[in-house]
């Protein structure tokens, strides 16, 4: 039997009952959509996470403290501090393949100043720190090297701290106190939005690191040390190299472990960016159950054709069709229906995906294989439940058939 002749003969066969074939067709829609909405959503987090990985700076490197043991058993990360100014000084005169070196030094307080006062996040940094975060000022400009050999009281301010302090005006040239330390507004940084965890990278005072251990913290060793390459394909090899200039300035012995950890932008990227995709998938998993309950009431449906046509089964036998045409013939309808309900649940997922983006803010995307695998799985779906009926009406005796009433 040709091709179009059994797509045809399916077709007539399932306009002929239009609500029966819509209902059968409701859980392939419904399981399509689901995936779709499902993995529209996890990819669209995924990509939004990378944006905002990117966002931390160009190419970026962070050295954070390492672990502390305690009868053997580790303390977690970042729980042995022995990072110093002097290691990011010695990392910037050493290092070969980084194109910026700046040490860290955190500290939250009160910033007063302008039209109120702001609880914000102060941070102590070198003139490195724009050239590794890839981070303008829009207004001013960043504080300079002479700033930082003189310690002096001068502050670039992020976006969400000048619209709070000074709504409406340009605050360079202001001054403002930084827990009761008085500095000069030199510069207004450009925005940066939130990071993946959420946090505001716009909430925030920067300041010389020097001026930040004379006047404020006064403590001896730092939050972290970023530094950044030129190109991405540089990474690997900066941070052999920068694991090796902290082993030396600490006087690491051979064997012994690393007291830091050494991270590039792909790493920390990887790390936020795993558990969404793992999500993702799994919620699209369980969408797909749908996906099976609709085919097994595509095999239901079937098979109760199969008896309502057993006559017309025979006498397609009786002039000469083969069993194998009858089982093709099945086995179309069922695939049929199948894609039917596959395209339909597409546009139901695309909808459903731009619906929930558009009600909740969250950015959605559809990836090319998402749509290919949820296509290809109803048909997958219509060929596994339809082989059965099929096969049964292949089966059937054609006298049998014809007899039956």
């Amino acid at each position: 039997m040709k091709k179009q002749t059994l797509v045809r003969i399916a077709g007539q066969s399932i306009l002929k009952n239009k609500m029966r074939t819509l209902l059968t067709m409701l859980g392939i829609v419904i399981g399509v959509g689901a995936v779709i909405i499902m993995v529209a959503i996890g990819h669209g987090a995924q990509s939004n996470i990378e944006k905002q990985i990117g966002s931390l700076g160009t190419n970026l490197i962070v050295v954070t403290p390492g672990a502390s043991q305690q009868g053997g058993v580790s303390q977690g990360a970042q729980t042995f501090n022995r990072l110093t100014v002097d290691d990011a000084e010695k990392l910037r005169r050493e290092s070969t393949l980084t194109s910026g070196v700046s040490p860290v030094i955190f500290s939250r307080g009160q910033v007063i100043g302008g039209q109120g006062n702001w609880r914000t996040t102060i941070n102590g940094v070198s003139t490195d720190y724009t050239t590794i975060r890839d981070w303008q000022t829009t207004s001013g400009e960043f504080f300079s090297d002479a700033d930082v050999q003189a310690k002096r009281k001068v502050v670039v301010i992020g976006a969400t701290v000048a619209e709070n302090l000074f709504p409406g005006e340009d605050p360079v040239g202001q001054q403002i106190q930084v827990r009761s330390v008085p500095m000069t507004i030199v510069g207004v940084l450009g925005k940066k939005g939130q990071t993946a965890n959420g946090n505001d990278q716009d909430d925030v005072v920067l300041l010389p690191y020097t001026t930040m251990q004379a006047r404020l913290s006064g403590g001896m060793f730092i939050g972290q040390i970023i530094a950044s390459t030129s190109t991405a394909g540089e990474l690997p090899a900066a941070q052999d190299e920068i694991r090796a200039i902290m082993r030396e300035s600490h006087r690491q012995a051979d064997g012994e472990p690393d007291d830091f950890t050494v991270r590039n932008q792909n790493d920390l990227a990887a790390a936020a960016t795993g558990t969404t995709q793992v999500m993702t998938w799994l919620l699209a998993a369980i969408a797909s159950v749908s996906l099976v309950v609709g085919g097994i009431g595509i095999m239901n449906i079937m098979l109760v054709s199969v008896t309502e046509r057993t006559r017309e089964i025979g006498i397609r036998m009786a002039i000469g069709a083969r069993g194998g045409d009858v089982l093709l013939q099945f086995l179309v309808e069922s695939v049929v229906m199948s894609l039917l309900g596959g395209v339909i649940g597409l546009l139901v997922g695309y909808g459903g995906a731009a619906l929930v983006g558009k009600l909740t803010g969250w950015a959605t995307a559809t990836p090319p294989q998402a749509v290919l695998l949820a296509v290809g799985f109803s048909a997958a779906v219509g060929v596994f439940f339809g082989f059965y009926p099929a096969r049964k009406a292949a089966a059937l005796n054609p006298i049998e058939a014809l007899r039956y009433e």
